[in-house]
């Protein structure tokens, strides 16, 4: 797996003070999409055991809310298997730091009724996640007045309680 990019100090993509992994790849191709250098799989630098250890280290300050991950996309099959063993890693590290997913599929449709049955370690994966934002971005329903996504018929997701409720619920800040 590849990656575009890390920011240390990203506000735009998820609540507080968060460090933001870019993935390289992406199959959606959405016309409008700001990051379309990150279609390529082959894009940016290997995702190794130091750029690993380089995020962790950045997550480390109390100040750091979580870890966000866009890209490309972080749920190709190449990126969440590569991303599943470092997501372990964060989460035992720090367990009250959130993490946010930014994906083009839908939550519901293509990744509870095809991911996690075409895929076991798909749960897992999910378990780790705290919010999924969902759904392609879509030129004619972009809205830059929208916190934390680019278009209207995306949705910001609470994982845990929708896996428990067995249907979405939406995630809203907590003032």
């Amino acid at each position: 797996m590849n990656y575009a990019e890390i920011k240390n100090c990203d506000i735009a993509d998820g609540p507080g003070v968060r460090v933001t992994l870019f993935v390289s790849g992406c199959t959606h191709h959405c016309e409008g999409c700001f990051n379309e250098e990150t279609w390529d799989f082959q894009y940016g630098q290997p995702f190794t055991e130091a750029v690993r250890q380089e995020i962790l280290a950045e997550l480390a300050p109390d100040y750091i809310a979580g870890l966000t991950l866009l890209g490309g996309e972080p749920l190709e099959y190449s990126n969440w298997t590569g991303l599943l063993p470092f997501l372990r890693e964060v989460k035992r590290e720090y367990p009250e730091k959130t993490i946010w997913c930014y994906t083009g599929y839908l939550f519901d449709r293509d990744i509870l009724e095809k991911f996690c049955a075409a895929w076991e370690e798909m749960k897992e994966f999910l378990s780790y996640l705290d919010v999924i934002v969902d759904g392609e971005f879509i030129l004619s329903r972009r809205n830059i007045s929208l916190r934390f996504r680019g278009s209207e018929n995306q949705r910001i997701i609470a994982v845990p309680e929708s896996l428990a409720k067995g249907e979405i619920v939406y995630w809203e800040e907590v003032s």
